[in-house]
């Protein structure tokens, strides 16, 4: 006779795929990871219960099909409910059973909002590299950093100019006359003739723009569908396009990612996020790193900041008015990181092709930054399987 699940009730409960997934299978790994990462964050989900109103998705849950959707690229959450209907894989990854109840798509993503956020996604990440077979993996020397453009939610045609604000003693052409003025000063009121009832005219959903000769800027303009995205290019004879900036701090033994963050686009972004970071990650750390990265991050003040921070920077040099001189070029330590700071790419490549960050379909910058660090947490899990069995 069948057993029952304790915790769900079900005939079938997940332990019972077990014998269903290939023992070579590469999420086995990728499981055994995350259920260690899950069980280090037990304080923190307990804190997330409450003792009345009625019964949620539990964090470690949420947390496993929101991995899934990443790393078998799955685009919304209405599809990941729908294939988590008949797909053992993904329950047996979830912690389903073969007949539980798969969540309602809207129920799914109002607990996804609530519960995970950008700390929690930070403490994910975290608790992954905390195992005790990925951490001797990591270096706690050598990093890079780099950023890249995340296309935001939002068309060009919702950048539209920001309403005109005017001082309250400014009276605008709908205010209402100031007491001062005498009814002797008001014209007098004519017998408004009856206007024809105006035609409905009939508009296209997505009506032929031309922004030609028109300027355009984030002081003057906003977007009305993602206020928070920016109009931003990051390399010249490329176009601008509404954005953010993703950033990511890896470890140069193994290409793993340590940190990830997210901010509005910005000319300086990139610079500080990358001091965020690496502060994040040591904080008050006094041993000597290094820290390779582009020439974008070639700036006097940066350098600076980072040698005050005692971390080396491995910065490629400008062809002018570089902050990198010889003291530090002259090293060979300088040619492996600018070497190794090229697989920082890596890690971008597969979060825009595979994790579906080319193009967010989240609004407002928290939701972003957390679904982006929680991107770079599963390409980490990506590449484990053949890390560990090397």
């Amino acid at each position: 006779m069948r057993g029952t699940d304790e915790k769900s009730g079900s005939l079938f409960s997940y332990v019972d795929l077990e014998d269903r997934i290939p023992v070579k299978h590469p999420l086995r790994k990728i499981r055994q990871v995350v259920n260690n990462a899950m069980a280090s964050l037990d304080t923190e989900f307990e804190a997330l219960y409450v003792d009345f109103g009625r019964p949620s998705i539990a964090p470690e849950r949420l947390i496993r099909a929101s991995l899934i959707q990443i790393l078998f690229s799955i685009r919304s959450e209405r599809q990941l409910m729908e294939q988590m209907q008949y797909n053992l894989l993904f329950r047996w990854f979830v912690g389903l059973g073969i007949d539980d109840q798969v969540w309602v798509p809207t129920v799914f993503t109002k607990n996804r909002d609530r519960l995970l956020t950008t700390d929690m996604s930070r403490k994910v990440m975290t608790a992954i590299l905390a195992h005790r077979e990925v951490a001797p993996l990591l270096s706690d020397e050598h990093f890079s950093v780099d950023g890249t453009l995340v296309k935001a939610w939002a068309s060009m045609k919702s950048f539209q100019p920001k309403p005109a604000i005017t001082s309250p003693d400014d009276e605008g052409p709908d205010d209402p006359p100031s007491p001062a003025t005498t009814a002797a000063d008001q014209p007098e009121q004519t017998q408004a003739e009856t206007s024809p009832m105006p035609r409905p005219t009939r508009q296209h959903r997505n009506a032929e723009v031309d922004f030609r000769g028109e300027k355009r800027s984030n002081a003057t303009h906003a977007s009305t569908t993602d206020p928070d995205a920016r109009l931003y290019k990051k390399s010249p004879g490329t176009g601008a396009m509404l954005c953010f900036i993703g950033h990511a701090l890896m470890e140069n033994r193994s290409g793993l990612i340590v940190q990830g963050d997210l901010t509005e686009a910005d000319g300086h972004a990139e610079r500080r996020a990358a001091l965020d970071m690496v502060h994040r990650h040591s904080p008050g750390s006094t041993r000597r790193l290094t820290l390779g990265a582009d020439k974008g991050y070639d700036a006097a003040n940066f350098v600076g900041d980072l040698r005050t921070a005692c971390v080396t920077p491995h910065v490629a040099q400008k062809t002018r008015y570089s902050a990198i001189d010889g003291r530090t070029t002259r090293h060979e330590g300088y040619a492996l990181s600018i070497k190794h700071r090229k697989r920082i790419e890596e890690a971008f490549g597969w979060a825009k092709t595979v994790g579906g960050m080319a193009q967010t379909v989240y609004r407002g910058v928290e939701r972003v930054r957390s679904r982006f660090i929680l991107t770079m947490a599963a390409n980490n899990l990506a590449r484990l399987p053949r890390l560990l069995a090397a």
